[in-house]
């Protein structure tokens, strides 16, 4: 599929977005808008993805002219269990989004017509092994909500142009398209509204090139993985990204992670689905990672990935049993109360496996504080634990954080006792009002980062030794990598001689000047 085609794709989901944002704008015109686009983009897919499943069964089967979409309620009832044993649930033909879409128009009670079918894909999950993925999928799709109008008739109106607009969405089937479309969908919502996004609970996307990088890092020369893990995994692209890399198939034992937020708990679940992630092969968790952590009896992982939230609060050392917490208490010492940053890192190297790698954005801060945080890069050093340091250029995110933020690479395995620091702050190119890693950023600071090479203004190795003593154990990359310097060099001797020649023309001028004076005197 050529980048032609996928561009197209992307114009097409852009084009589909901003006209259903224009019908209802005025109600859901916000970023509580993007639950009613990625919602009703899931349930399209999983009514494709099942109906899909069925007809090629029967088609195999030698019905030809089969399709479920037209089949009868009652008989599809004689599938269901076997169907929610492959699947993890189950719709009924009349339920599914395309015969929805086909009588929209016509239904007086759309919103509670869509209420029952996601309850009904809800419920025909419980008792089963699946029901834990789609527990309370689709909580966060308010079809009763007051923003999408004051009265039954209106909310109903709006569904209608928000269905239809997913429904005109032509890439054949959904779950063929050439492009990542969760990811393309939310990267395009976070820019509508951009004043919005990532303020509202919480929320968090790391933009896919972003993603790509933090993948390759921890890839490297690997063509599996065993388990890959996120601790604040928000919709799940940095744990996706493994999936498109490797393939599926190649992540073993598939996709771990845990979100605190619930919006966002759903997105990834939902990304799952839509990255056709079978319901035994991820396990999303909702809960505080630090407090609560869910996977005690899945660790440890050998890829690990993550961009947790920056300086957020968490108990430290007002709660005293976390100090002899395993994750924590190597350190000897709490990430402060104010700056949760290093207890996510000293939780991930705690479940990093001794092969394994992690690749963490971190907030800039966490490299040179004091205090604490000192104590914590101490361990992690000493300890041989930082295989790199990369600096990212500024104002790669979305929403508030503009700032340059940074990579903390970790290893348990590490062939020497160095650091890397790779300065990527010029490693991009200016894309709308972002800026943006391209493909040959991202292969630069890839294979620097692989080859643990040296580069003049760009890379550099440290001992560990002297990241100690006087240095207070700072690995702020612009301490390490020295800086071009852009200012213009100027040839002293050529500049003296200039000045001289100034000088000397404006003694002739002066004698000049004087004649002519004298003359006039005369």
């Amino acid at each position: 599929m050529t980048d032609t085609t996928k561009e197209s794709q992307r114009a097409a989901l852009h084009k589909a977005i901003w006209g259903i944002a224009d019908d209802v704008r005025g109600a859901v015109d916000g970023w509580d808008f993007k639950m009613y686009v990625l919602g009703f983009l899931f349930y399209r897919f999983i009514s494709e993805d099942l109906a899909g499943y069925i007809d090629e069964g029967e088609h195999e089967s030698g019905d030809l002219d089969f399709s479920y979409a037209l089949m009868d309620d009652a008989e599809a009832e004689d599938a269901r269990e076997g169907i929610i044993e492959e699947k993890g649930y189950f719709m009924l033909p009349s339920e599914l989004f395309e015969n929805v879409v086909a009588r929209c128009d016509r239904d007086p009670n759309l919103n509670e017509t869509l209420r029952n079918v996601f309850d009904h894909i809800e419920g025909s999950s419980v008792g089963t092994p699946s029901e834990k993925s789609f527990r309370g999928l689709f909580d966060d799709i308010d079809l009763n909500s007051n923003k999408l109008g004051t009265g039954v008739s209106e909310r109903n109106q709006r569904l209608v142009k928000i269905i239809k607009g997913i429904a005109s969405l032509d890439f054949g089937d959904i779950g063929d398209a050439r492009i990542d479309l969760f990811g393309d969908a939310y990267e395009y919502l976070m820019n509508m509204y951009a004043s919005n996004a990532g303020k509202s609970g919480g929320e968090f996307f790391t933009p896919q090139e972003v993603s790509e990088l933090l993948a390759r890092i921890v890839i490297g020369d690997r063509t599996s993985v065993n388990k890959v893990y996120d601790p604040a995994c928000g919709s799940g692209s940095l744990l996706l990204r493994f999936s498109k890399n490797l393939g599926q198939e190649n992540v073993r034992r598939g996709f771990y992670g845990q979100e605190i937020n619930i919006t966002t708990y759903n997105l990834a679940r939902i990304n799952m689905f839509l990255h056709r992630v079978p319901f035994d092969k991820f396990d999303i968790a909702l809960g505080d990672t630090l407090m609560e952590p869910k996977h005690w009896d899945d660790e440890p992982f050998d890829a690990i990935v993550s961009n947790p939230p920056y300086s957020i609060k968490w108990a430290g050392d007002s709660d005293p049993t976390l100090i002899n917490d395993p994750r924590f208490s190597p350190a000897g010492v709490l990430a402060p109360k104010g700056k949760a940053d290093l207890a996510f890192t000293m939780h991930m190297l705690s479940w990093l496996s001794q092969d394994g790698k992690a690749a963490i954005v971190e907030f800039p801060g966490v490299l040179y504080r004091g205090g604490a945080e000192q104590k914590i890069r101490r361990y992690m050093v000493d300890n041989n634990f930082v295989e790199a340091v990369i600096q990212l250029p500024a104002n790669l995110f979305f929403g508030p954080v503009t700032i340059a933020v940074c990579v903390i690479v970790l290893s348990k395995s590490k062939k020497d006792d160095k650091v890397l620091f790779v300065d990527a702050g010029d490693e991009f190119s200016h894309v709308g009002n972002k800026n943006k890693l391209m493909p040959e950023n991202i292969d630069h600071i890839y294979r620097t980062v692989h080859d643990r090479s040296e580069e003049q203004y760009f890379s550099k190795l440290v001992s560990i030794e002297q990241l100690g003593g006087e240095n207070n154990y700072n690995l702020s990359v612009n301490t390490w990598v020295e800086k071009k310097d852009m200012r213009e060099k100027i040839d002293i001797h050529e500049l003296n001689q200039h000045i001289a020649g100034i000088v000397k023309r404006e003694q002739k001028l002066r004698e000049q000047i004087d004649t002519i004076i004298k003359d006039l005197e005369a």
